[in-house]
């Protein structure tokens, strides 16, 4: 009975306090820079996480205690290149995944972006990089079904009362049609103009899901007890329409030759149908997301008085190239990769351990199974050598020849090295098609019920969507013979 004496008790808790508080001080960690809450709890994280502001909270530390800092007992944030080259393109794919991305399984499957070792990912993404290839997304009937989208959307735009559109709804419709329509052609969604397929994608874009899953993450045996309370303040991910839509258009045959169902039907021995299905709808909602976001707050910068200039070459550019590809529009690609800079469409940070033998990384020696990562917003912003004034939006930059190659690689919005996301070009043709579209015939000023704080970002770590879920925006018409 002595063994359950409260001296006994609270003698032994005060030892393990004493063992776990040297072991904090002594961690191979200690010298690296941060807050003195980092060497000895994950809590101040997490509920920053779980309150959509780790993007900013890790910002501000890098602000405050520069590129190298840890933000927890065991992982470390970067900014520089040689660590973001070193955690992720280092042996072609960089680092291991940690569990972290357990959150974004999806029917209890792993799809290759929530695949945690590079093996694994390598033999996912032989079968699916194929149909995200520039040679693939640039075939005919893949750009004209782009072309058609933005029209629609385009049409839908000026078409509203007075000329004011909600683009936050209308660029994340044009968004899944695009991604529908590269997974599944002909039976891609018309969320522009079909409701069903409106409210169905609605679902995706509008998730508030974090916080429930992060606590089933964290705390799992927490999560099983209180599940149902929970509920009440926290939903967890309901979307049945977009998995109805999913698990029953990933069975139709016939899709065309360029979108991924073709690819799954060539390779129909290596997945099985849950697989297929998983990896559809992770592809969807990550096209919904990255393009209507990143588009979403391109758009509303475009159209502030600070930006009339830019949002003015942009349309002098296009007005003097009609017909001129994609490809061959410097003005629209600086304007698209300043978009990317200044408003990574997914902002969180991208976490990797550290390899079997530990790993120096940018100066500093880490042990294995250290957590590290870069996240696209402090990367954009704080390299002053590379993007000087990094918190101004100038798409001028990047028309400079001096530190071209240097901005290019920095530029992280679509992550890096061998785990980038797939489907980067196929984004970069829906953003220009659309700013295309847009600024050859009309100019963008916002609706004057519009404020800052409604564009405040709502970190979903996945994505980066506006505070409010809306951005008003006035389509003026141009006066193509006064230009």
């Amino acid at each position: 009975m002595l063994l359950l004496s409260p001296v006994v008790l609270l003698a032994a808790a005060a030892l393990l306090a004493t063992i776990q508080l040297i072991r904090c001080l002594r961690s191979p960690l200690s010298k690296i820079p941060g807050p003195t809450v980092s060497k000895f709890t994950t809590l101040v994280l997490k509920w920053k996480e779980i309150h959509a502001q780790r993007t900013t909270y890790v910002h501000q530390l890098h602000l405050q205690y520069g590129p190298v800092v840890r933000i927890a007992p065991n992982e470390v944030s970067f900014t520089s290149w040689e660590a973001l080259k070193e955690i992720y393109c280092s042996g072609g794919s960089g680092y291991d995944k940690t569990e972290f991305y357990d959150l974004f399984k999806i029917y209890g499957r792993r799809t290759m972006f929530t695949t945690l070792d590079k093996a694994g990912h390598a033999k996912r993404k032989r079968i699916l990089a194929d149909r995200y290839a520039n040679s693939n997304v640039m075939k005919s009937a893949s750009v004209t079904g782009v072309q058609e989208r933005s029209s629609k959307f385009l049409r839908h735009c000026v078409s509203s009362p007075g000329g004011v559109a909600d683009i936050f709804v209308t660029l994340h419709a044009y968004a899944c049609d695009c991604i529908t329509h590269h997974l599944f052609h002909p039976h891609g969604t018309d969320c522009i103009t079909n409701k069903d397929d409106e409210e169905m994608m609605h679902q995706v874009a509008a998730d508030d899901s974090l916080q429930n899953r992060l606590i089933s993450h964290y705390v799992p045996t927490l999560y099983r007890l209180f599940s149902k309370v929970l509920y009440i303040f926290a939903k967890p991910r309901e979307t049945p329409l977009a998995d109805d839509f999913v698990l029953e258009t990933s069975q139709i045959s016939g899709p065309a030759s360029f979108t991924l169902m073709s690819r799954f039907e060539e390779k129909s021995s290596d997945l099985d149908y849950i697989d297929k299905a998983a990896e559809c709808l992770d592809h969807m909602a990550a096209g919904i997301d990255t393009t209507g976001d990143g588009l979403c707050f391109l758009l509303w910068e475009l159209s502030q008085p600070r930006s009339l200039g830019f949002q003015r070459k942009l349309a002098d550019e296009l007005h003097q190239n009609p017909g001129i590809p994609l490809d061959r529009l410097p003005y629209l690609d600086a304007v698209v990769n300043e978009g990317l800079r200044c408003f990574p469409p997914i902002p969180m940070s991208l976490p990797r351990y550290v390899p079997q033998g530990g790993r120096s990384v940018d100066n500093f020696w880490l042990p294995e199974q250290t957590i590290v990562s870069c996240q696209a917003y402090s990367v954009h912003r704080l390299n002053s050598d590379v993007f000087p004034d990094g918190d101004r939006f100038n798409p001028d930059r990047w028309l400079e020849q001096d530190g071209d190659a240097d901005r290019r690689r920095m530029q992280f919005a679509f992550s890096n090295g061998g785990r980038g996301c797939v489907g980067k070009h196929l984004a970069i043709i829906e953003m220009k098609t659309l700013l295309r579209d847009i600024y050859s015939s009309y100019s963008t000023t916002p609706h004057k019920s519009m404020k800052a704080e409604d564009m405040a970002m709502s970190d979903q770590l996945i994505s980066s969507r506006p505070l409010s879920q809306k951005c008003l925006l006035h389509f003026h018409p141009l006066d193509v013979n006064s230009q």
